[in-house]
């Protein structure tokens, strides 16, 4: 299942840079946001990649369920921080997070 993950890092890499040419202005805008809140603060970036992920299962966006998992790992958040953070996803958002555990468990294989 995991190769399902890697094909999607695949195709968003290559999409990225379809937008870079494309819409430039809305990719450093986002990349100006994105960089500016997720960087180190009074939150460490581990702790924001593992609240990007719980708000990703809460939401029910699968590109960003894999794309966080990614960076969390990144950030250094162990399997066991990442599933604990999908697990009060779950908690708190009910049916619609428990159906997206199995994305962050192929997201985690994809990137062992």
């Amino acid at each position: 299942m995991s190769e399902r993950v890697k094909t999607f890092y695949k195709k968003f890499e290559a999409d990225t840079e379809k937008m870079k040419k494309m819409v430039p202005g809305m990719m450093t805008g986002f990349g100006g946001l994105f960089q500016k809140t997720m960087g180190e603060g009074k939150l460490t970036v581990r702790e924001k990649e593992l609240i990007a992920l719980g708000i990703a299962m809460a939401i029910q966006c699968k590109p960003c369920l894999f794309l966080h998992v990614k960076k969390c790992l990144g950030a250094g958040a162990s399997q066991e921080e990442i599933l604990e953070a999908a697990q009060v996803a779950v908690m708190m958002s009910g049916g619609p997070g428990f159906t997206h555990m199995p994305e962050i468990i192929d997201a985690l294989e994809a990137n062992e």
